[in-house]
């Protein structure tokens, strides 16, 4: 359908009874692991400057560096409150735990647990908390009836 205006057709999209675009996935969204999207900014010309020479000094190319710098960004920062809290109290855990177990084999060997060893494990559950409370958080939204990891 055309309608003239101020001179000139304007186009109309019909409304259709039925979408536009289908929700059966495509081929290469169907394959995990296949970058298909696209995700687009704009920068400045002294932004872009930045952005290159970050890239540059990290030895990647532009795009490599973008898409690594925005997902370690969105994996290391808490989407909510609720999974910073049950990072910390995941990490607490993992440490008490851990303190525990290597004290006591530790005075059942006849050493003392050495500052290195604890500064270790103090690591290993900052490394670990937010993996493991998205994990929690995902296990427990998941719907019932499905296990660990989506599966029936």
């Amino acid at each position: 359908m055309r309608h003239v205006r101020n001179g000139r057709f304007r186009m109309n999209t019909p409304l259709l009874p039925f979408p536009l675009q289908s929700d059966v996935p495509t081929a290469d969204e169907a394959r995990p692991g296949f970058r298909t999207k696209t995700v687009a900014t704009r920068l400045t010309p002294g932004e872009l400057a930045e952005v290159e020479a970050a890239a540059e000094g990290a030895g990647q190319s532009l795009a490599e560096w973008l898409r690594e710098s925005a997902l370690r960004a969105a994996r290391q920062r808490p989407a909510d409150p609720v999974e910073l809290l049950l990072a910390e109290l995941w990490a607490v855990r993992y440490t008490l735990l851990n303190l525990f177990h290597a004290g006591a084999q530790a005075a059942s060997e006849g050493r003392q647990l050495l500052p290195d060893s604890i500064l270790k494990i103090r690591d290993q559950a900052d490394a670990r908390k937010l993996q493991k409370a998205r994990k929690l958080l995902e296990d427990f939204l998941a719907p019932e009836g499905t296990e660990r990891g989506g599966k029936p």
